[in-house]
């Protein structure tokens, strides 16, 4: 997969335009302090690299992705999730890539959206 989209290249893109919708984001802001945006930016565009068949470098650095564990400080209920779906959306919808890759993406991040939850809707 990481080939056919396009490799590094796309996978820096889903992670530039993914950062730039989070700043218009308030219900996210806080999991995504400013001082730390280009560190957050490059470890997403790492872990997606690897996740779809890029090179290991991110469990190279930084061990087992541990999403749920490393995301366990931030209360993520549905609006949260909603709210970073809308980024993530945004980020794959515009790609220069064939329709059914961009389904597969976007299967993915609604999965993993949605196992991300962590605390129940008020």
């Amino acid at each position: 997969m990481y080939e056919r989209v396009g490799g590094h290249e796309t996978f820096v893109k889903i992670a530039d335009t993914f950062y730039q919708k989070i700043e218009s984001e308030p219900l996210l802001l806080a999991m995504y302090p400013k001082r730390d945006m280009e560190g957050a930016k490059e470890r997403l565009r790492l872990f997606l690299e690897q996740y779809w068949g890029g090179p290991t470098t991110y469990s190279d650095t930084r061990g087992h992705p541990r999403l749920r564990m490393r995301h366990a400080g931030f209360e993520i209920a549905t609006p949260q999730k909603d709210a970073w779906l809308r980024c993530i959306h945004s980020a794959i919808i515009d790609l220069e890539i064939d329709e059914e890759l961009k389904e597969e993406l976007w299967a993915y991040f609604q999965f993993a959206a949605h196992s991300m939850i962590n605390k129940a809707d008020d």
